[in-house]
This record gives C-alpha cells, structure tokens and sequence, in this order.
C-alpha cells in the first residue's frame, strides 16, 4: 500500500511532465530514444501526453477500450506543438482526477484495484520513466525524490504478484520453486524482499538473506526494474532467476 497520498500524485503528473519538457528544450524531436528502440523523441513526448488523455477518459467516462496508439505518423513532430500540448494534457488529468476523487470505482487493468487511485499513481510513474527516456536522449541528469522512488519500486513489486507475472508458460521455466527469493537493498532507502517459494509471488519490505541480490541507490534500482541504463547497480547471486524474475514481472510493459 502507497504510502503517498491522492494529492501528491496528482500533483506529481503535473510536475513530472513539467520536467520532462524541460529536458527536451530546444532538442531534435527525431533524435532516438535508446531506452525504447524505434522510437524518436517526439513518438516518445507523444506516447506520454497520449497516456494522460486515455487515463482522463477511462476516469471521465469508464470507458475501457485499449489505447488506440499508432505513432507511425509522429515521426517529425515540432517541440513548439508538443510542449504545451503535453502540459495541457498532465493538466487535465490531474483535475479531471481530483473531480472524481480518489476513490471513485473505474476500470483498471489490475483485477483488485480499480480506483482512481490506481490511475493518479500509475500516470506519476508513466511520467517519470518516460522523463527518463528523455533525459537520457539529451544528456541531462535525472534525479527523482527518494519517497516517489521507494513507491514506484513498490507499485512494481505489486505488479510482480499478479498471475501474469507468474502462471506457467510453454515458453519459458516456471518461475516458483524452492530456494528462489529476491532481495533488493537500496543504499539510500531500505530494502525488499521478493518470495517465490509458494504458490505465488509474496513482497515484503526488509533487508534478507536471498538467492540473488540487487543493491543501488533507489532511483537506480528503480530503472533497473524497468530496463533502462542503471550503471550503479550491483548483482551477486543468480543471476538465472533474476533475468527469469525480470522477464515475466515485465510483461505489462510489452502490453
């Protein structure tokens, strides 16, 4: 359970966006984004301001259709357009979640959450991978308060319990079994403790003896759940499982 209150995310997706187009000021919009191979700069601004204005209908309306997003045509996008377009965008999603309040019922892709509150949270931590993303393109530091990062790990680690991330697959090893746990320390804000030894996936916060274990600053440790350059991070153990372990808590990011 966050910790962070209803508020704090819905001033966060403003904020976040807010950096996020500073990072990109006066950049090429066709410049490639690394961290998610095929897109330029601009598909990436127009994913992001795209998942607000979905998330404000789905909270506006209840409307539950996928996210029609084709960014074939968003090669050669203007900062001047995507700027304010994107603020615009934060914006509205954030008033249009304080309307509704955090607690009013709407679909959501997770079967035991299905509050707004789920979205304000959701749409922070969007925001604040994506300014990532940028920040990378153009060389800029990317720091993010230590209380959003211990959350954002935790809405991963929330993420890693659902049956997708663990029910057997014909294409890959199960991934429960004996002697399989993860710990994650942080040098700057705790640490978790993942267990696979039952009959699904369990977290708790704590620092334990583990089969593989991954320690970093938070914001590190963050980026490294989802794939992007962390240099500072270190692995002992096996190695195996943690790849295994990635794979599968990722799925929802290749939705």
């Amino acid at each position: 359970m966050t910790s962070l209150t209803f508020d704090r995310y819905c001033d966060e997706i403003v904020t976040q966006t807010e950096r996020l187009t500073a990072h990109v000021r006066g950049v090429d919009m066709t410049a490639p984004v690394p961290s998610c191979p095929g897109w330029n700069l601009g598909q990436l601004l127009r994913h992001v301001g795209g998942d607000h204005r979905w998330a404000q209908e789905v909270v506006r309306t209840g409307d539950a259709r996928p996210f029609p997003e084709d960014l074939s045509a968003h090669t050669h996008e203007r900062e001047s357009f995507l700027t304010p377009w994107l603020i615009e965008g934060a914006a509205a999603l954030s008033t249009t979640l304080r309307s509704a309040g955090p607690d009013a019922r709407v679909w959501t892709p997770a079967d035991d959450r299905d509050s707004t509150s789920f979205w304000a949270r959701r749409m922070t931590y969007e925001t604040v991978v994506h300014r990532a993303d940028a920040a990378l393109v153009t060389g800029t530091d990317f720091t993010l308060d230590d209380d959003l990062a211990v959350d954002a790990v935790e809405e991963w680690l929330e993420f890693s319990t659902v049956s997708e991330a663990f029910a057997p697959r014909p294409d890959l090893p199960d991934l429960l079994g004996p002697d399989r746990t993860l710990g994650f320390g942080t040098t700057d804000a705790g640490a978790w403790l993942v267990d696979l030894t039952g009959d699904r996936p369990a977290w708790r916060p704590g620092s334990h003896d583990a089969t593989v274990a991954v320690r970093g600053p938070v914001t590190d440790l963050l980026l490294f759940l989802y794939r992007r350059p962390a240099s500072a991070i270190e692995v002992q153990g096996d190695t195996a499982l943690l790849d295994l372990w990635l794979t599968r808590t990722g799925f929802w990011l290749e939705a």
